[in-house]
């Protein structure tokens, strides 16, 4: 059947400051059961023009040749026949992975089940940050007992429609177990339970951090 927790909240907060706290949320004292945090990936997102597409870019002006040359070149003027077979454009996204060591926290009565004797769980995180836009999208999901459960998280920081100077937070999770047995619906009520739990304790810890590195929020 599978458990569903729906999250939203409002940082009275700029977009820029939120998603600096949240980048560096963890390791956190408030928060035991994460244990490490580390980047395995990192890079801004391009997309690759070929010279065919940038022969009908430059057929539109002048205008548009200058915009080639800016994003290919860096604003020195070239024409189309200098330009490589394929030129990569950032899109100024930033991407990035994350891995989450996590400690195992299923009750020990439920352990005696052999695959949850597991001592840590592994989370994976990927990330888009859009500055420009001001938003980025989260989605995360375990990388422990694939074989039997499905855990995943899409979560979204963007520019509050209420308040430029605030920003909405709003995740989903879904937890779905399938081979565990009989067991099935009692470790997806604690997953979800836990899933919850987890979620305002991150909210809190959030606004914390907010606090102390940025001050009170704002009012306006």
């Amino acid at each position: 059947m599978g458990v569903t927790v729906d999250v939203h909240q409002v940082y009275k907060y700029p977009f820029e400051q939120v998603v600096a706290s949240f980048l560096r949320k963890y390791p956190n004292p408030m928060d035991k059961n994460v244990i490490s945090v580390r980047t395995v990936e990192e890079r801004r997102e391009s997309f690759s023009l070929s010279v065919f597409e940038l022969e009908n870019w430059a057929m539109q002006g002048p205008v548009m040749m200058n915009i080639i040359s800016v994003l290919t070149f860096g604003g020195t003027q070239t024409t189309v026949e200098h330009v490589p077979e394929e030129t990569y454009v950032s899109t100024g996204v930033i991407y990035r992975k994350r891995i989450a060591i996590c400690r195992n926290v299923v009750p020990e009565i439920l352990r005696k089940v052999s695959m949850l004797k597991v001592p840590d769980i592994q989370l994976e995180e990927e990330s888009w940050l859009n500055p420009q836009e001001r938003n980025m999208v989260i989605r995360s999901h375990c990388l422990t007992w694939t074989q039997y459960a499905s855990m995943k998280e899409e979560s979204v920081f963007r520019e509050s429609m209420e308040n430029p100077n605030w920003t909405e937070f709003i995740q989903r999770g879904r937890i779905l177990i399938t081979g565990a047995g009989f067991l099935n619906c009692i470790l997806e009520t604690f997953a979800g339970t836990f899933l919850r739990q987890g979620a305002q304790k991150g909210i809190r810890i959030m606004e914390m951090l907010l606090k102390e590195q940025c001050g009170a929020p704002s009012a306006e």
